[in-house]
């Protein structure tokens, strides 16, 4: 058994996570892909409609004169393990999303100005905490109940062409940067906002469903290429310690104080803005690479050694953790398509890559994480809306993690010989999706994800004899747009 002096130690901070895409439809008369749409009663046609509410008795369309678009979406899930884990079971859980956007220029005649706010109603349990213990937690939505501020800035285009613009305001990173747009069809939470700044930055960054304060730059110097800078709060909470969600429960705290992330991030996406297809020409397989780094400048804590350098296992260590100023990791992100059907541009198979890591082993709960995978859109003929998806996540802890495992391992070693002791290495998992458009407005989601050595190896507490067995976990998703 691990010695009680550090078994918190040895527990990390749980991940946060990513929600479905809400898009937010340009007027009541059009869909959220822009096509269309005569919907202009409550319920009308649920069979043609983009909206389950419709035009919620006029209210869409007299917003819109105003410039002002609303939407929300439920997503509802059920998740189970039948097999490993910490006890098997199932949950739910359970994410409400609403956005209001304004558009200036249509409210006032400011060109190029656009306001959001965003808001998140959670409900539901965290089924990777009660039943799996994972590091790459099953759910992108999972968090903790509340009702909470999410988003809240103003954005402003500016130059010719508007290459530039810059948003101001609370901003949730993971809506930007380190984004692969393939990978978002997935459930698992490390599809989303990824492994690694979710255990490294403060408060697990400002990612769903947390934020923070700062400005956002984006320059296009030609078509292709867009270049991100952001200079965000170095924490989504002012204080570091315990559930960063319950630190700002309400989303409303907006903390300034402490240490400042700076993220920057360039894009390259092929075919570019405004590209053209001539006549008896086969248009170009789509692909976007994205390569970029962030640093904070908060202070962090050592992961094995404390302040006079002892083992934080050492019986005489004080029980502080060594500091250490600043934290940073590089990562590259890569979107491809990899074939398009000649007869059906609906059908297509397209592959995505993101890869990050540090070299900070001292204070990075997480060296390196990764994901893979293959979408294929449009897997069954006339369903179009229909995408069939494969992939997988990586994480291998930091060095000095597994160094303190080693040292608490002899500890206990020495004090009961007989005892379970791990170290902590890495953990994998596979997932399958499927998502079925049942209408414009209601999409079903069936998911099956395995977990190879979930925790990177940790003890089941509810058997200190054995590790936590290898997980299937099975789920269906269920997204509702309002």
């Amino acid at each position: 058994m691990v010695p009680t002096c550090i078994a918190g130690l040895m527990v990390a901070t749980a991940a946060l996570a990513a929600p479905p895409p809400l898009s937010v439809p340009i007027s009541s008369e059009q869909s959220p892909n822009g096509e269309s749409t005569d919907q202009t009663t409550f319920l009308g046609d649920l069979k043609r409609t983009n909206f389950l509410l419709g035009d919620l008795f006029g209210l869409r369309t007299f917003l819109s004169k105003y410039g002002i678009s609303l939407a929300a979406q439920e997503t509802s899930e059920m998740l189970g393990n039948p097999v490993g884990g910490i006890q098997k079971g199932a949950q739910y859980d359970g994410l409400t999303q609403l956005v209001l956007q304004v558009n200036t220029q249509r409210a006032f005649g400011l060109y190029g100005g656009l306001f959001n706010v965003s808001a998140l109603q959670i409900h539901g349990q965290n089924f990777s905490a009660d039943n799996l213990g994972t590091i790459q937690t099953a759910s992108g939505i999972e968090a903790d109940r509340a009702t909470r501020l999410w988003e809240l800035w103003y954005d402003q285009k500016f130059l010719e062409e508007d290459r530039l613009d810059i948003k101001v305001g609370q901003q949730s990173v993971d809506q930007e940067f380190m984004v692969s747009t393939n990978a978002l069809y997935f459930v698992n939470t490390m599809f989303g906002w990824p492994a690694l700044p979710s255990y490294n930055m403060p408060g697990g960054g400002p990612a769903y469903p947390l934020s923070a304060l700062g400005v956002r730059l984006r320059y296009r110097p030609i078509d292709s290429i867009n270049v991100l800078l952001g200079v965000f709060n170095g924490s989504p909470t002012s204080n570091n310690t315990g559930d960063p969600q319950k630190q700002n429960s309400s989303g409303t705290s907006f903390p300034l104080g402490g240490g400042r992330l700076i993220m920057a991030e360039v894009q390259y996406a092929y075919p570019a803005l405004g590209s053209m297809v001539y006549p008896g020409e086969s248009a170009p397989l789509a692909r976007t690479y994205r390569l970029g780094a962030w640093y904070d400048t908060e202070s962090f804590a050592d992961q094995r050694y404390d302040s006079n350098g002892l083992s934080l296992a050492n019986p005489a260590s004080n029980g502080v953790p060594a500091n250490h100023r600043g934290d940073f990791s590089l990562y590259a992100v890569a979107d491809q398509m990899l074939w398009r059907n000649q007869d059906d541009p609906n059908n297509t198979l397209s592959g995505f890559l993101r890869v990050m890591g540090t070299p900070q082993n001292d204070r990075n709960f997480i060296r390196y994480s990764a994901n893979a995978g293959f979408v294929y859109h449009e897997p069954f003929r006339n369903r179009a809306d229909d995408t069939f998806g494969v992939g997988m996540g990586y994480v291998k802890v930091g060095s000095n993690v597994s160094g303190l495992d080693r040292d608490a391992a002899n500890v206990a070693a020495i004090v009961d010989p007989g005892s379970l002791n791990i170290v902590r290495h890495t953990e994998t998992y596979v997932e399958t999706t499927y998502q079925y458009q049942l209408r414009p407005w209601w999409q079903l989601q069936p998911d099956v994800q395995y977990v190879f050595n979930p925790g990177g190896g940790i003890v089941n507490p509810n058997d200190p004899t054995r590790r936590v067995g290898n997980e299937l976990v099975l789920g269906l998703r269920t997204n509702i747009l309002f």
